[in-house]
């Protein structure tokens, strides 16, 4: 299992030890729209040139009015992980967050000790994962208020925020207001290789981001797919619609086995299951891959399933699970 703990999309390690091709599984150990954005299958990138130093400004713009954002104050980077990482190094701050999130977040920050007297980061991820627990928009505005009276930072990742747009604070960044927020490309449009995330911070922060990304940060195919995508306002909007009803499609068909779907972000479930090695092990050999996780031996994350057929491959799967309904 350990292997699969870290992170989902190990479809290498699954072969090695359940066999089988990569092109036979079934991934949803992730969290990534397994539905992308159809426009990338038509762009080609120029891999003959260095990417175009205007083209990343057209990006940034085309990325923050999509987020409700002030382009000045947005920042492309190679994923939101590598924001994340970077802005651990900048701010240079203790940081609290939820226990069950990612593990980026301790590598990235020292974690802030009980009693901690001095200035830290809250990172609040919106909506987390893997649960799925969307907190409200109010709530945040509320939060960011108490860490800027204490000299600290909310840092909101919003990686799977696409799918909730109402609950988003990325209009909320302003220069003198100590909040960051980052966003991800590849989940909510499905690109995930193109390895394209953002960061919108006050100005003095972007400008040491920039300085330590180079003058280059993101390849040209971040820069051809991600302006044309955020600029698809129909494909956008009609994602949107379809995810949930698809989500609840899932939530019947773990339910029926007897799993308890947890979340709102419509991208993944989080279930709960009497032992979840023992689920992910059989679901593995009939080779559908989920994301199991250290620590708690009861859960374990199914993504969201491209269509009907795959859908129907998984309900057949648990139902030859030996603890199943």
């Amino acid at each position: 299992m350990n292997a699969f703990l870290t992170h989902g999309g190990r479809l290498d390690e699954a072969c090695t030890r359940f066999g089988g091709d990569p092109g036979d599984w079934l991934d949803l150990s992730t969290g990534i729209n397994p539905c992308p954005w159809p426009g990338a299958e038509t762009i080609r990138a120029d891999w003959r040139a260095l990417p175009d130093v205007r083209a990343l400004r057209q990006l940034e713009e085309a990325a923050a009015a999509h987020f409700g954002a002030d382009p000045a104050l947005c920042c492309a980077v190679p994923g939101s992980e590598a924001g994340l990482r970077a802005l651990g190094r900048i701010l240079d701050l203790p940081a609290r967050h939820v226990p069950l999130t990612y593990g980026t977040y301790a590598q990235a920050f020292a974690p802030a000790r009980q009693g901690h007297a001095g200035p830290s980061a809250l990172i609040v991820t919106n909506p987390n994962n893997p649960d799925g627990r969307l907190y409200p928009r109010e709530d945040l505005v509320f939060t960011l208020g108490r860490q800027q009276q204490a000299v600290g930072w909310l840092i909101a990742d919003e990686a799977f925020a696409d799918c909730h747009p109402e609950a988003s604070v990325a209009d909320l960044v302003a220069n003198g207001r100590n909040l960051a927020v980052t966003r991800s490309f590849g989940k909510f449009f499905g690109l995930a290789g193109v390895r394209l995330g953002f960061v919108l911070a006050p100005e003095a922060l972007l400008r040491e981001i920039r300085q330590l990304q180079g003058d280059w940060p993101v390849c040209a195919a971040a820069l051809a797919f991600g302006a044309e995508a955020y600029g698809d306002a129909h494909w956008i909007a009609q994602t949107q619609a379809a995810l949930p009803e698809r989500a609840a499609r899932l939530d019947a068909v773990l339910a029926r086995h007897g799993l308890r779907p947890t979340g709102t972000c419509p991208l993944f479930r989080l279930a709960t299951a009497p032992d979840a090695a023992d689920l992910f092990a059989s679901l593995a050999r009939a080779q559908i891959l989920t994301r199991p996780f250290a620590d708690y031996p009861r859960l374990l994350r199914f993504g969201l399933p491209a269509n009907d057929a795959e859908l129907a491959r998984l309900d057949a799967a648990l139902a030859s699970w030996p603890a199943g309904g």
